[in-house]
């Protein structure tokens, strides 16, 4: 038996106190849709706009910036002045577009905030707030359901306040925040060895790529246009209304933008970013393959080449060198046909482009497949982490 379940049994064997939230909770304002008898008592918390919040932001701050959204930062008291507060608190957003999990807070300490709602235990004797703050994240989904309006979401908090909040003893909320504090730092570490790790096996690939591509002056550079038949003329822009929804790929600048009923490609094609602010931000991928019937928009360049090995020597070469110094200098630069036709490219003899595709194709697979358990790993550990969590933060009512 663990020391939570022991607790359990030794101090609240027949379950616990649930109340509502507003008994034992001190709010930052009054809301007008509460009863003014469940707000007795209110702590002001002066708020910012988001874009003056994060206008006060200092590296060596130590006062933080108590956001409504997932950022977050650090100022200094100076920089804080009168917007300076202090305390234990539990905050949700005013306004939201994203689900409570990802934005809700605790923090204890001096800080400025923006337009959130915060709350307080008003006896800490009795509610923890690190408790109270863990029981929300349990409940967010719930929470969720209290915001209304479209886009920028509201909560109605008359319903947030109302809410049933079990109350174990202090022991037991104690040994719970401690659990769960640990979960949270294990899982945390957890998910920055993964990404630490996907970056060195990134940067690994990236090295190799570019060992692989070096070459000498014996290895005559050709243009793309000699290596490779261009079917741009064959392009044709779909505007959203038109679209008709389907089964086949509709590629853009930077992959499938949607799925549609017809197709202009039946093949295996590279396909190349046309934009110039996708290739001045050197946003990934810049070529790319696509393969089997597909609809094609005129933001990206089709290319068809003889044989699968080269094709790929292509798009690994072309994803690794600056591609943004062949766009024109319109008002909307891009990669034209004809500075894509003219870009060099090294041209091996067919075995050695065949040997540097196949190395490069085994170490795609191998980052490929951690870029995909990545994610994967992560979500588990999180629904294994709620999963406790939950499970921890649901008692029985004591019969009265």
């Amino acid at each position: 038996m663990s020391k939570l379940e022991k607790l359990i049994d030794e101090l609240c064997p027949n379950g616990v106190e649930i109340v509502p939230l507003w008994t034992v909770t001190i709010w930052d304002k009054r809301f007008n849709s509460v009863e003014k008898s469940k707000q007795t008592r209110i702590i002001n918390y002066t708020y910012l706009l988001a874009s003056d919040l994060f206008a006060l932001e200092q590296e060596y701050g130590d006062v933080f910036l108590l956001s409504t959204g997932e950022k977050t930062g650090w100022t200094t008291e100076e920089k804080a002045g009168n917007f300076l507060r202090e305390g234990e608190i539990v905050s949700i957003p005013w306004g939201k577009s994203r689900p409570v999990k990802d934005v809700i807070k605790y923090f204890k300490g001096r800080f400025v905030t923006s337009d959130n709602r915060i709350a307080t235990s008003n006896n800490p004797n009795r509610l923890i707030n690190k408790f109270l703050y863990y029981w929300m994240m349990s409940e967010g989904e719930l929470i969720d359901t209290f915001y209304r309006g479209s886009g920028i979401k509201h909560p109605n908090m008359s319903a947030v306040l109302d809410m049933q909040i079990p109350l174990p003893p202090l022991l037991v909320q104690q040994e719970i925040v401690r659990i769960l504090d640990n979960f949270t730092e294990l899982t945390a570490e957890l998910t920055a060895e993964l990404t630490a790790e996907l970056t060195a096996r990134k940067k690994q690939y990236e090295y190799y790529r570019s060992s692989l591509m070096l070459f000498g002056d014996d290895v005559p550079m050709s243009p793309l246009g000699e290596l490779a038949t261009n079917l741009d003329a064959k392009r044709k822009p779909v505007t959203k209304g038109d679209r008709e929804a389907g089964k086949y790929p509709y590629y853009g600048a930077s992959g499938i933008v949607d799925f549609v009923s017809d197709y202009i490609f039946d093949g295996d094609y590279l396909l190349i970013s046309e934009d110039g602010a996708n290739l001045t931000a050197r946003v990934t991928p810049i070529a790319f393959s696509a393969s089997g019937k597909i609809w094609v928009n005129n933001h990206a360049h089709v290319l068809q080449f003889d044989t699968y090995v080269e094709r790929k020597f292509v798009e690994y070469y072309l994803n690794m060198i600056d591609l943004s110094r062949h766009i024109s200098t319109a008002a909307q630069p891009k990669l034209t046909q004809n500075s894509l036709n003219k870009i060099l490219v090294p041209n091996p003899i067919f075995e050695e482009k065949e040997r540097i595709v196949a190395v490069l194709d085994r170490f795609e697979i191998l980052t490929n497949d951690m870029i995909s358990g990545l994610p994967a790993e992560i979500e588990a550990r999180r629904k294994q982490y709620e999963y406790y969590r939950d499970k921890m933060l649901t008692f029985k009512e004591a019969k009265k």
